[in-house]
């Protein structure tokens, strides 16, 4: 149980990264900053589908994390 949870903590971390990496908002440096000049923008097709993959993960992240501080491994 231990070492599924190890892989799972790291696929997920892994994953979550990967993720974020590949969401695109905005071309300018000023958009890194919230001067993106776009006042609302709707998430579509692709951006929508990885923003979703991202949460999921982030969430199976966070609860692989509590069940091993939960439920510790008897060493």
């Amino acid at each position: 149980m231990e070492n599924f949870l190890q892989v799972v903590m790291i696929g997920s971390a892994f994953l979550t990264v990967l993720l974020i990496l590949l969401q695109q908002r905005g071309a300018s440096l000023g958009a890194g900053f919230g001067a993106s000049g776009e006042l609302y923008t709707t998430r579509r097709g692709l951006d929508k589908s990885l923003f979703q993959a991202t949460v999921v993960f982030a969430v199976i992240f966070v609860l692989s994390i509590l069940t091993g501080l939960i439920f510790p491994a008897a060493s």
